[in-house]
């Protein structure tokens, strides 16, 4: 268990404790590769490697330059200590002792492969290291491992076996295809010539030789849009530089695919390990051009374009004849053959029934148990009795003849399972043998399950020990496993079993077309299908390997494989018995533990015969040591059962090598293809000694992608060789279809999909008719569209040719196809590949898996690998940059994602291979934990839509009628006229604040205006009109007497949100100051909370402070003078203790067109931004919110805002004094100890109008989602809720606003009370939403509910609005923000050109009213954005109105709702504001849209938030879970902002909850988090650069 420590903290404690023990040689950093290095020794180690580097990787660097520009060189001198695994367990060395692995080496691939990343020599990929916090470094000492098996189990255990190098035969091969395209010469090779559109690396503008630093990518122009599909041409700022090694561009005309093979840093600068700089470095790796953009596209069902991959014009194509089907021998049918395998088995059982039929070992290589022929039939019988007459009752018996059972056995007890299996023959019962059920969700098992059920299976049979190890609950049954039937566990041992009677017999038939057995195969999805194979197929099919093999009775075999399915049932269980033969079966287990048994047996019986897969061979080679007694001169068979995998061949070559002088003859080698719809597709016959060796294929990859096949001549490095698998089944006939669609005969150069035509095939899929369809009554048709045989044929699932002599090649598996973009690869060739990348010490082999994903209309390539417990981070992620090089240089093709988990992770097949589908299924779902993660979306997505070019605008040109901007009505909207409301509004004679406020105290002085409540929902302090002017006066008093101020000073109020500060608001203006409300530093946060507060103070140019005397001693506190320089602030008066006498005269103002107050927020973005508001736009919007909310003396409002800027100060100072109802204060703080006292005092004072903010709404629903029913009980009640308005500065929170709807419906709040408001600087409210539960509520005939409309995402990229359905793909919820206010006009303006928008159109909104601010109240006073913000006008139509701009876009919807006056209603909707709008490629992105996708994929992000940098997309998300998951999350972010947003994200950040900042209205602070992210402060869990 390894404690939780972070980077920073480890660094400091390690050199503590190593400091001591090393000299400090100063500019000389000598560096062991060990995990700890911090990322910035990785980055140069890495840039100087790929710079110094040649060929081979080297480990160690030594005498690296001195100290980086920039970086801190205590980190360059510290010496590191290398880290050594404690100890290396045994299974190591006995692993890799002796020879080099040779189990999928081919020299020639593995050549291949380091002549490709030679290519690459001059330019390395300099890929961003990620950085990855200390606790997830986890170093482990190697016994901590058990070692996962290098076996790569029975899914694909030959998994990637290099291909060999001998050429012989492959002239003939060469001829015969030279002959098969019509006669032309032999090197039609074509290599597409399109070499990467420029060899030139492009480097940032004007950035110096520190390019990488902080400092210069800020200072300096913007790097270039690396994002867009510019060819680098030389322009202005950009140096095109020759790249080193470009010189020569012929050497260079490979088909280059994206940009793989440029790899550096732009500038040769090795940078520090700043995160800026890694961002530099992605920034110029990405810079290389990518492949052309390709010419057409097709339309994604709108007007966003992804692009279609066009074939290449030079890629190669078929030209050869149109293949003729292929014929096998006759299948001579022997006179003493048996008419059914049941009958051979009588025979055998009565004539000899002493003769040996199954002999079978124990873990150690002794034998254990013969089965003798005489015994197979007795209890055979047995079983098949007991089958028929002993489950069940007489009259309703359990199983009858043609039921399905399930045979359960394990792999080290063939005699059981053989016995069972001729036990349901002989009952006419059909059995279908599965793999033994270890838990009770074992990868796979759940899917048999589903096979078992659709089968109808009820009873299981299975062996005594078998049983005894099965999962039993506490009461001793068997639990029924995930996905399983209820079946009944039948054990079928002798000793169980009754005697059948003297008299009984098993009815023996000649075979027919019933079903003998179901053999299962599982599907490149993990779905699990059944095979049904007739009984006649069963017999011609042993038949036709009798007759190919040459078996004669009694010959002695040896069978390594798995004896329930494919090549081991066939010829150790089936084939056997007909010819009377004897098996010599070795189980799974004893393999692991001596990989030599098999030979040792072959040896031993003499054997003739022996069947084995290539990683059988291969394991015996690795453990075979001298063996003095080893003699293989008797086998005159070795069937290879996986030799239809290319890279079977090199097993089979090196166990010739070293076993030929050992008496084994090469022409015993017989590798054989097979699937389990097909059987047995084709075998090579063992031949007479001295015979031509068969010949070889060396093919072209190439060619292979594009489906066809070339003999490779010229390129040597990416070939694939294979060898044949012999020619057709007696009695079968055979061609190639082409591989999609029409079943049509492929031409003779071309690779298609294997189809046979014969009796020895399967007969369907059970219980699947269109499958069964589509794969076993093929009609494959020649060109002109004719059926070749009037008998169906039956896919094999194979990809491959007939060869010259009618012999099979089989090139891979249609399972393992992945087709990017226009050309086929195959999974086994990519595993080769990566492979043959040396040095292996990273990963184990074997334990790869390769599939291809779908992202964006495309498959994705991904490889997964398990990592070796004792190799360090560097070595891994340079041997993935490798990987990627190589891949990219032998087949041309992009790795979407490279993934290495911790060793033994991966899920198993039941013989330890790797569980595909399962693997895949974890990927997607992120539940796979991997330890490294390199994803390469930059390279291998093409087909992104065309970057936007901007569409010139309707401009003044256009015909503008009336209100129509080209045949558009102009999308304009107002509130009602304040000129035509007649309301007896008192307050309206008065043109200032402080005038109303001394006419209520002397008109109504003991009216309650506000009431405070504390944290328990208790009154903490109330204000009567009367009160509120004494107070407000006594303050005024102060002002005057002790802070001598003058009129219109400015004075801060630093208050807690409370009654306070209401009373020093009204003193202000009593005294003739302007007040700028501002909120306190956090007691627990001085830090960063304080220099806001002073820098507010500064800004507005407040000459004195008011506050309390509390935080006044704050203020003076250690911590903040710590924080800031508390000499410089103004005088600080705490209003605590308040003078006695009243002032001489309160001020009156004169002018109401001077300042009220002064509004100072901070923006989302980060900037402080201060609105002056006139005592004019004061009254006004105070009107406005009086007439919208029809407030009066008599209402009482309840208020959970913070009070400092805003609606929400408005609403908390304001709105009462104006309107005289009560205001209920409720400071949001409070709810953090307790949730619900909002909600309660709403209930409690039977308030009908409520404000909060949406940071208190996601509280409420966070915090008392589960309490519902305790408050109910509790008597809450808040039916009499008319509106609850959010208020806020944002696009409303549908998701949120709705989730507390439904949560709180059931405590009486009506659905429709919910609406949000609008504001923002220039106007502090535009929209509120209105009374609409009026009396009427019931007859429901007041005003119009809030419309939510669906808007097409991809439309507002463009900046268009397209309504649609709901639930349609890429919809996007947007709720109207609230009724425009009394007073307000709004319009929809472009926010380039300035002219006004057609309706349905999205722009900026721009608004005119009398409540507007009267501008920005700043230092600088930058004029031309205060007129351009605040007093904009059209460019064409109405010229005259003056508008300020809101920095928001929207559009405005003409409704078909009415209010109450009869009007249409004209619906605002805010989309987001234009300065947090992220324009990429052209487009428009709202961050709030990316986040809301990523937060959707995984259940462990929290939260997500982001940004963009040089043009890259960086995503933060906060993790929710343990570190492991971590890496899960890079790739499931990447896929669905590609799938969801056509955008590649640059850089996943993964941090701890928490992290993101959160400003007090509850937005996400997206500008400082990225500040803190370039500084390296978030401390993040793990850091990917995406390539």
């Amino acid at each position: 268990e390894i404690s939780d420590i972070t980077q920073k903290g480890y660094e400091k404690k390690r050199s503590k404790l190593i400091g001591a023990f090393f000299p400090q040689t100063p500019g000389k950093s000598d560096l062991s590769f060990s995990a700890f290095n911090k990322y910035d020794a990785m980055c140069r180690v890495l840039r100087a490697a790929f710079r110094n580097i040649k060929h081979s990787f080297v480990g160690r660097f030594v005498n690296l330059s001195p100290c980086v520009p920039g970086m801190d060189p205590s980190t360059g001198q510290e010496r590191r200590t290398p880290v050594t695994p404690s100890s290396s367990s045994r299974y190591h060395r006995r692993r890799s002792s002796g020879s080099r692995d040779e189990r999928y080496r081919s020299d020639v691939h593995t050549e291949a492969v380091q002549a490709a990343l030679a290519k690459h020599k001059e330019r390395k990929m300099a890929v961003p290291m990620p950085s990855k916090r200390r606790s997830l470094v986890v170093q482990t000492s190697m016994d901590a491992y058990t070692p996962p098996d290098t076996s790569s189990g029975s899914e694909g255990e030959g998994q990637g076996d290099g291909t060999s190098s001998s050429r012989e035969g492959s002239i003939s091969m060469e001829h015969w295809i030279s002959r098969a395209i019509h006669g032309t010469s032999s090197t039609t090779t074509t290599t597409s010539s399109t070499a990467s559109s420029s060899s030139s690396s492009t480097r940032s503008g004007g950035s110096g030789a520190a390019g990488g630093r902080l400092a210069d990518v800020l200072n300096h122009s913007a790097p270039p849009d690396v994002t867009g599909y510019t060819n680098n041409t030389a322009t202005d700022g950009i140096q095109v530089e020759r790249a080193p090694g470009a010189g020569n561009a012929a050497q260079r005309q490979t088909p280059k695919y994206g940009n793989a093979e440029l790899m550096e840093t732009g500038d040769g600068v090795p940078v520090s390990s700043r995160v800026s700089a890694k961002i530099q470095q992605l920034v110029n790796t990405l810079k290389r051009p990518k492949r052309p953009p390709l010419r057409e596209f097709f339309v994604d069902d709108f007007e966003e374009l992804l692009e279609v991959q066009q074939p290449d014009p030079n890629m190669p194509k078929a030209e050869g004849a149109q293949m003729v089907a292929m014929r096998g021998e006759q299948l001579g049918v022997v006179t003493n053959w048996p008419p059914s395998l049941e009958a051979a088995l009588q025979r055998w059982g009565t004539i000899s029934p002493k003769a040996p039929c199954l002999t079978t070992m124990d873990t150690n290589g002794k034998p254990l148990y013969v089965l003798t022929y005489g015994k197979l039939w007795s209890r055979s019988v047995k079983v098949a009795y007991n089958l028929l007459h002993k489950l069940g009752t007489k009259q309703e018996p359990l199983v009858r003849p043609g039921d399905r059972v399930a045979l359960v056995f394990p792999n080290n007890d063939p005699a059981a399972f053989m016995t069972a299996f001729y036990g349901c023959l002989l009952a006419e019962v059909v059995p279908v043998p599965i793999e033994v059920p270890l838990t009770r969700k074992d990868a796979g098992s759940q899917q048999i399950g589903f096979l078992l059920g659709s089968c109808g299976v009820t009873v299981a049979l299975t062996s005594d020990a078998c049983h005894k190890g099965l999962p039993k609950s506490p009461t001793g049954e068997i639990p029924q496993f995930k996905g399983w039937p209820k079946v009944l566990w039948f054990v079928t041992e002798s000793k169980h079993l009754s005697k059948p009677p003297r008299d009984w017999f098993p009815h023996i038939k000649d075979a027919n077309q019933d079903t003998a057995y179901i053999e299962y195969k599982t599907c490149k999805d993990g779905s699990v299908l059944g095979v049904t194979v007739m009984r006649i197929a069963m017999l011609t099919h042993c038949q036709a390997l009798t007759q190919s093999c040459s078996y004669t009775e009694a010959e002695t075999i040896v069978n390594v494989l798995d004896f329930k399915k494919e090549v081991g049932l066939w010829h150790a269980i089936l084939t056997s018995v007909m010819n009377m033969m004897h098996v010599i079966s070795i189980p799974y287990a004893l393999m692991k533990v001596n990989p030599l048994s098999w030979i040792q047996k072959v040896c031993q019986h003499k054997a003739k015969v022996a069947c084995v897969k290539s990683r059988d061979m291969h394991w015996a080679l690795v453990a075979h040591r001298e063996q003095r007694d080893v003699n293989l001169s008797s086998l005159r068979m070795l069937v290879v059962a996986d030799g239809s995998n290319p890279w079977s061949i090199s097993s089979c070559d090196a166990f010739l090598n070293v076993f030929q002088s050992k008496g084994l003859k090469p022409e015993v080698i017989c590798p054989c293809a097979s699937s389990p719809e097909a059987l047995t597709v084709a075998i090579r016959r063992p031949v007479e000694e001295g015979s031509t060796p068969p010949g070889r294929g060396v093919l072209s990859m190439q060619g292979l992608s594009h489906g066809v096949i070339r003999v490779d001549s010229e390129e040597k490095l990416s070939v694939l060789t294979l060898q044949d698998v012999g020619s057709v089944m007696p009695g079968a006939m055979m061609c190639a279809v082409k591989p999609e669609g029409v079943p049509q005969l492929c031409k003779a150069d071309e690779i298609g999909e294997l189809c046979v035509c014969t009796v020895a095939t399967g007969t369907s899929y059970y219980g699947l008719a269109g499958m069964t369809k589509n794969t076993f009554e093929v009609f494959p048709t020649s060109n002109i569209g004719a059926p070749i045989s009037e008998f169906p044929f039956t896919r094999t699932g194979l990809l491959g040719f007939i060869g010259p002599g009618g012999l099979i090649f089989v090139a891979g598996k249609m399972d393992g196809l992945m087709v990017v973009g226009t050309r086929r690869h195959n999974a086994d060739d990519i595993v080769a590949t990566a492979l043959a990348v040396e040095p292996m010490k990273f990963v184990y082999r074997g334990r790869i898996a390769v599939f291809s994903i779908t992202v964006l209309h495309d498959e994705r390539i991904v490889v997964v690998a398990e990592q070796r417990p004792d190799s360090t981070e560097e070595d891994s992620f340079q041997w993935m940059s490798r990987v990627l090089q190589a891949i990219d240089g032998i087949h041309q093709v992009g790795v979407y994602c490279l993934a290495l988990v911790p060793s033994n992770t991966l899920p198993k097949t039941p013989l330890g291979g790797i569980h595909l589908s399962e693997t895949k299924q974890l990927f997607l779902e992120g539940a796979l934990h991997p330890c490294n993660v390199l994803m390469c979306p930059h390279t291998c997505v093409t087909n992104l839509p065309k970057p936007r070019q901007k569409q010139p605008e309707i401009g003044p040109a256009s015909v503008m009628v009336g209100n129509l901007v080209s045949g558009k009505r102009i999308a304009q909207a107002s509130g009602r006229d304040l000129g035509q409301i007649e309301d007896n509004d008192q307050a309206r004679k008065f043109l200032f604040l402080s005038e109303v406020l001394q006419w209520r105290a002397q008109t109504t002085p003991d009216h309650v205006l506000y009431t405070l409540l504390n944290s328990r929902g208790t009154i903490a302090g109330s204000l009567t009109c009367v009160q509120l002017h004494k107070r407000a006066e006594k303050i005024a008093g102060m002002l005057a007497e002790r802070a001598h101020l003058q009129d219109g000073d400015h004075v801060a109020l630093v208050y807690p949100p409370g009654i306070d500060l209401i009373v020093a608001f009204y003193g202000c203006l009593y005294a003739g100051c302007v007040p700028i409300t501002v909120r306190p530093p956090h007691p627990q946060n001085i830090a960063t909370t304080l220099p806001t507060v002073k820098m507010i103070v500064e800004v507005s140019r407040s000459v004195c402070v008011m506050t309390t005397q509390l935080i006044c001693k704050l203020l003076r506190s250690k911590e903040a003078s710590a924080a800031v320089d508390v000499r410089t602030w103004p005088p600080v008066m705490d209003t605590d203790d308040l003078p006695k006498k009243k002032p001489p005269l309160l001020y009156k103002p004169s002018n109401p067109d001077t300042l009220a107050y002064l509004d100072f927020s901070v923006s989302t973005t980060g900037m402080l931004a201060g609105v002056k508001m006139s005592h004019t736009a004061t009254s006004a919007f105070c009107r406005s919110i009086k007439l919208q909310c029809e407030l009066y003396p008599s209402r009482e409002v309840a208020i959970c805002l913070d009070p400092y800027c805003g609606l929400g100060f408005v609403l908390w100072c304001l709105c009462s004094v104006y309107s005289g109802h009560q205001s209920i204060l409720i400071p949001p703080s409070e709810l953090e100890v307790n949730p619900a006292l909002w909600l309660s005092a709403v209930s409690q004072f039977k308030v009908r109008d409520t404000f909060c903010s949406y940071s208190v709404m996601e509280l409420c629903t966070k915090g008392l989602g589960l309490q519902t029913d305790s408050l109910k009980s509790r008597g809450l009640d808040l039916s009499r809720v008319r509106t609850c308005v959010v208020v806020a500065e944002e696009r409303p929170r549908t998701a949120l606003t709705q989730s507390f709807s439904k949560l709180f419906k059931d405590l009486g709040l009506h659905p429709r009370a919910v609406s949000t408001s609008f504001g923002c600087r220039v106007n502090l409210a535009i929209c509120l939403q209105p009374h609409r539960l009026g009396k009427l509520a019931d007859q429901g005939t007041s005003g119009p509910d809030p419309t939510t409309v669906y808007v097409d995402m991809r439309a507002l990229r463009h900046d268009r609005v397209r309504l649609v359905e709901r639930g349609s793909p890429h919809s996007l919820p947007l709720m109207e923000s609230g009724k425009i206010l009394p007073g307000v006009r709004i319009i929809i303006a472009n926010p380039e050109t300035k002219g006004p928008m057609g309706e349905s159109h999205l722009g900026e909104i721009w608004v005119h009213s009398g409540h507007n601010a009267s501008g920005y109240f700043t230092v600088y006073g930058d004029e031309a954005l205060q007129s351009d913000h605040f007093s904009s006008r059209l460019s064409f139509g109405d010229t005259q109105t003056i508008w300020a701009r809101t920095g928001y876009l929207g559009f405005l919807r003409r409704t078909e709702l009415t209010d109450a006056s009869g009007e249409r209603h004209d619906a605002l909707y805010v989309v987001g504001a234009l300065e947090e709008a992220m324009e990429l490629r052209g487009m428009r992105y709202h961050p709030i849209d990316i986040e809301t996708s990523v937060i959707r994929t995984h259940k462990s992000i929290t939260e997500c938030a982001v940004f963009t940098w040089t043009n890259l997309l960086v995503v933060v998300v906060e993790l929710d879970g343990s570190e492991q998951e971590a890496l899960d999350l890079v790739p499931l972010v990447t896929n669905v902002v590609l799938e969801e947003h056509y955008l590649i994200v640059g850089v996943v950040v993964v941090v701890d909850i928490g992290v993101i900042p959160i400003n007090s209205r509850g937005e996400k602070q997206r500008m400082h988090l990225r500040d803190g992210f370039l500084a390296d402060q978030l401390d993040p869990i793990y850091v990917a650069y995406n390539m």
